[in-house]
């Protein structure tokens, strides 16, 4: 898949890198996305949730009346969970969501995300951003020109970069990351994928992407 280098001024430098079909040509499997997605979105999960059993409740320990003899049902204390201010019977307890994938299936999906990025021409490829200082205008003017500013994208950095990382901060739809930090979510996530020169080059040279 060949895609044109832009400048920062969003126009074609008259490079071009090939991103292997390997990565981005495959057809894409929807489950694997679908796990690799729900897998984090359940380890964002706090799972603090939590009620009192009537263990835990305020209340007198005594019997409420003897056991027989009064024509009544049958009672226990207070605390008894058919009273008000009772405990829960089999309330939540806190525990975690999170739950193990396997690498080759998180790295499916990830090559399976970037191939629909692909066959929706949601990729591109821009010369590598260096900022003296972090300028958030400079970063738009930029996107803007890339005719990208107005979608969700996600700027792909080869190694960090404090300026460029800092003048991402304030703007709601643009993020930074690393592509060793890339998971399936953010790219399904974003509307288009912002490469640098320098991380396309990484994906041409067949290095290894990981999950």
């Amino acid at each position: 898949m060949q895609v044109d280098v832009l400048n920062i001024k969003g126009q074609k430098t008259g490079r071009t890198i090939e991103l292997p079909e390997e990565v981005f040509g495959v057809e894409p499997n929807d489950h694997v996305i679908y796990l690799a997605v729900k897998q984090y979105l359940a380890a964002g999960r706090s799972g603090t949730h939590k009620v009192k059993t009537r263990a835990e409740v305020q209340g007198a320990s005594r019997k409420l009346h003897k056991q027989k003899g009064t024509g009544g049902s049958r009672k226990g204390n207070i605390r008894n969970p058919l009273y008000k201010g009772g405990g829960t019977i089999f309330g939540p307890k806190p525990h975690g969501y999170d739950f193990k994938l396997n690498r080759k299936v998180k790295d499916l999906a990830k090559i399976s995300a970037l191939s629909y990025k692909a066959k929706e021409n949601a990729i591109v490829i821009v010369e590598d951003i260096n900022f003296d200082a972090p300028k958030t205008k400079q970063l738009l003017e930029v996107f803007n020109a890339l005719n990208v500013a107005d979608k969700k994208a996600i700027l792909v950095l080869p190694e960090y970069n404090d300026n460029v990382y800092l003048s991402t901060r304030n703007v709601p739809n643009i993020d930074a990351t690393l592509l060793a930090d890339i998971n399936t979510y953010e790219i399904v996530n974003a509307d288009v994928l912002v490469f640098t020169e320098n991380t396309a080059k990484i994906f041409a040279d067949n290095e290894a992407v990981e999950a």
